[in-house]
């Protein structure tokens, strides 16, 4: 063998091992990257825990608690407490220092009682709408057909109170019907109103769409024009005092994802 012959194998060999060397620092940097890549990735999406308090109408019950489960589901290791009641009821509460991180209301003017008190972190959003129905007892044995109709003489009628949304929403489509109507009660929720019907402690009551559609053959419901002239929209709010307030954020971003937007349309409520 020439001696050109062994030098020029030679330098063959020294370009492979150095071709090697190269790729297996390529590998060690990519590696290295990927996982500070992934560390990057973790900080910035910290896993959520603990309690979030929640605050909302009486008349998301249903499917809030609905999203509640789906929640503490796609976070383990959280938890989605609620208090759900008269809209004006909680935003006293709430002015009034009660603990909690999230604020559902059933109408701007109740929201609007908890943002002039400086308690709501930033503007809150309409996450949906609402619109009044006629809950009667099923069959509609009293052959309820319009708003007019609530003011028979002899028919037990039961409202919402004004101060709360729907009893104010009630009372504007009365209005619009240039009707006057003296119900025998006056409650303080929408789910007090449809349960004296339920309990046929009254003939009928003015409520959402979404409790005569929750309470299923419980009740019938009848539809009226008027009610057009008074769809409540429902304002979404984080509070300035949240104790969790990353996870209420969380969960507020559920209520108006897409996800949660199919889970309040199956209940009935309108989108914003």
């Amino acid at each position: 063998m020439t001696r050109s012959v062994r030098r020029t194998r030679r330098m063959l060999k020294l370009a492979g091992a150095g071709a090697a060397a190269l790729m297996a620092l390529s590998a060690c940097s990519s590696s290295s990257d990927a996982k500070k890549s992934g560390s990057s990735d973790a900080s910035a999406s910290p896993k959520l825990s603990g309690t979030v308090t929640v605050f909302a109408a009486a008349s998301l019950k249903e499917s809030f608690t609905t999203l509640g489960k789906e929640f503490e589901h796609e976070h383990p290791g959280t938890e989605v407490s609620f208090n759900f009641g008269g809209s004006d009821t909680l935003a006293a509460s709430i002015t009034g220092g009660a603990p909690a991180d999230v604020f559902a209301a059933a109408s701007p003017k109740t929201m609007k009682i908890v943002t002039d008190k400086g308690d709501a972190t930033g503007a809150p959003a309409t996450f949906v709408r609402n619109q009044l129905e006629i809950a009667t007892l099923p069959g509609n044995p009293d052959e309820v057909a319009s708003l007019k109709d609530l003011t028979k003489s002899g028919l037990k009628v039961v409202l919402c109170d004004k101060s709360v949304p729907c009893g104010a929403a009630a009372q504007k489509a009365l209005d619009a019907a240039e009707l006057k109507l003296t119900p025998v009660s006056y409650e303080q929720d929408v789910k007090a109103a449809l349960n004296k019907v339920q309990l046929k402690e009254a003939d009928a009551a003015v409520v959402y769409k979404t409790d005569v559609k929750a309470a299923g053959g419980k009740v019938e419901g009848v539809e009226f024009p008027e009610s057009a002239d008074a769809v409540n929209d429902y304002p979404i709010a984080l509070l300035k005092d949240a104790p969790n307030a990353e996870t209420a954020k969380a969960f507020i971003a559920l209520v108006r994802s897409a996800k949660g937007q199919k889970v309040l349309s199956q209940a009935g409520f309108l989108k914003p």
